[in-house]
């Protein structure tokens, strides 16, 4: 009689446990997820503002230099992306997880027109120069 007892008290002990752990992870699951976008869209952020870093520093190496200079620039972009270069800022609209857009900017002072590249997921090569004789500078894509 009291094998069948203690068998019944494990089995019991297993079911509760088994439906304690469901109910744990029922509730916490939902803050997982959330955390997890959140978690993406700050790495999406970083690496818009790195792209854009690298041709922010190309920029100002190319006016620092003054005519007749020319930079190269190679952008791995992880997602479509639409680039907003302006004489005094480049910059970048980010789509996040949950449907809100956020706008990386970096300052910089430069004499180029104002353009947008608009970017497939993969490498982008930008060519950016100050021709001789001119008064603005250039920015391409390859």
């Amino acid at each position: 009689m009291m094998k069948e007892s203690r068998g019944q008290v494990s089995l019991e002990y297993l079911l509760i446990f088994a439906v304690s752990l469901i109910i744990l992870v029922a509730f916490t699951m939902p803050f997982l997820v959330q955390s997890m976008d959140m978690a993406f869209d700050v790495s999406s952020s970083i690496g818009a503002k790195s792209d854009l870093s690298k041709m922010t520093h190309a920029i100002k190496q190319v006016y620092g230099e003054g005519q007749g200079s020319k930079q190269t620039v190679t952008i791995d972009a992880d997602v479509p992306v639409k680039i907003d270069v302006a004489n005094n800022h480049v910059s970048s609209k980010i789509k996040l997880k949950n449907g809100d857009n956020k706008v990386v900017k970096m300052n910089v002072k430069s004499t180029l027109k104002t353009n947008s590249f608009k970017l497939n997921k993969g490498m982008h090569t930008f060519v950016i120069e100050w021709p001789v004789g001119s008064k603005n500078m250039i920015i391409s894509e390859k």
